[in-house]
């Protein structure tokens, strides 16, 4: 099963890098991609229902993440998960972040736990036949 995923996230070397770490643990496939505020709130408005998981950065070139996280979670199907990823999810962010509507919060440089989240929801061991 393909997962979509809304990735929005403004430093495209990171792009990269979520996109690859993706890749390594199953069929993701980022269908929308947005690098500011405004941009992610359209995007969510434009195609409700579109993605399965939707990966949020705090900081953005242009506004924040956090507005994004009710938006999200007002326009998401039964199914799909927010996940924010952000060198700035301190303790009382991360509360913030789950009150609005995320389903986890992690550093980046929980990079480990993000990825084993990923997989649980619709990675390689989402896919793996159950023995």
């Amino acid at each position: 099963m393909t997962v979509r995923v809304f990735l929005v996230e403004d430093m495209k070397h990171m792009q990269a890098i979520v996109i690859d770490l993706l890749a390594t643990i199953g069929d993701f496939h980022v269908v929308g991609l947005a690098t500011t505020e405004a941009e992610a709130k359209l995007w969510l408005t434009e195609n409700p229902g579109a993605w399965d998981l939707a990966v949020l950065d705090l900081v953005l070139d242009q506004g924040s993440g956090i507005p994004v996280v009710p938006r999200a979670r007002e326009v998401r199907h039964d199914e799909g998960r927010i996940v924010v990823f952000s060198d700035y999810a301190s303790g009382g962010i991360r509360a913030h972040c789950e009150k609005l509507g995320a389903d986890a919060v992690f550093l980046k440089s929980e990079s480990r736990e993000f990825m084993d989240y990923c997989t649980a929801f619709g990675g390689l061991a989402a896919a793996a036949p159950v023995a």
